[in-house]
């Protein structure tokens, strides 16, 4: 039972699950009354809101898309700053941040399935290390902007991001390693395999 009570352990408990809430599926639901993990991609992220809704409602659908990468973005800041409020430590925020996207990812809301972990992962890494997403936003941008991509566009911003924090911190402040940021990366890179494939193929279609 002491497991259970550890603080830390209710932290990482609470990212998991709230980092597992489907917002896209729920807001889908909600004002259009279509389920997307039946449409398109199949994936609970803000591209595939777009993707599925537009074809009835373009306005409204880049309101949900919007308002899905917003909420997908939260969920792990909001838990951070609250850990951070009480004191938790550094390598705890990190814990947080990896099991946010894990939520995500692999929701227990959806029978451990879930989106690709992009915005949820923005989210937390725009909190831990601002600069590197920074620059891996507007390298997804211009990546975005000039492939009309979506896929290849986070693939792009998360390679920026690993390199980048490389040179900026050798060492990542207060915890002297990068074992997150690979975790968050390894988790958003195996969810896109299948884009990766296709992209090597050359099917990848433009969503963005």
């Amino acid at each position: 039972m002491d497991f259970f009570t550890n603080i830390n352990v209710q932290f990482y408990i609470l990212a998991y699950i709230i980092g597992g809430i489907p917002f896209g599926l729920i807001l889908a639901k909600t004002f259009t009354g279509t389920n997307i993990k039946e449409a398109g991609s199949k994936s609970i992220g803000a591209t595939n809101v777009l993707r599925v809704l537009k074809e009835k409602d373009p306005k409204l659908a880049r309101k949900l898309a919007i308002a899905t990468v917003i909420l997908d973005a939260l969920k792990g800041v909001v838990v951070i700053l609250l850990a951070k409020a009480i004191g938790l430590s550094y390598a705890a925020q990190w814990a947080i941040a990896v099991l946010s996207v894990l939520g995500h990812c692999f929701s227990p809301f959806l029978k451990f399935e879930g989106g690709k972990g992009v915005a949820t992962g923005v989210g937390v890494l725009l909190l831990m290390l601002p600069i590197e997403t920074l620059l891996a936003l507007v390298a997804w941008a211009i990546t975005a902007k000039t492939t009309k991509i979506s896929s290849l566009a986070s693939l792009s911003g998360l390679f920026v991001l690993i390199i980048s924090s490389f040179i900026i911190h050798p060492e990542i402040p207060h915890i002297k390693s990068h074992a997150p940021i690979l975790l968050i990366a390894a988790i958003v890179v195996y969810k896109h395999i299948p884009n990766i494939v296709r992209l090597i193929k050359r099917e990848e279609k433009a969503a963005v």
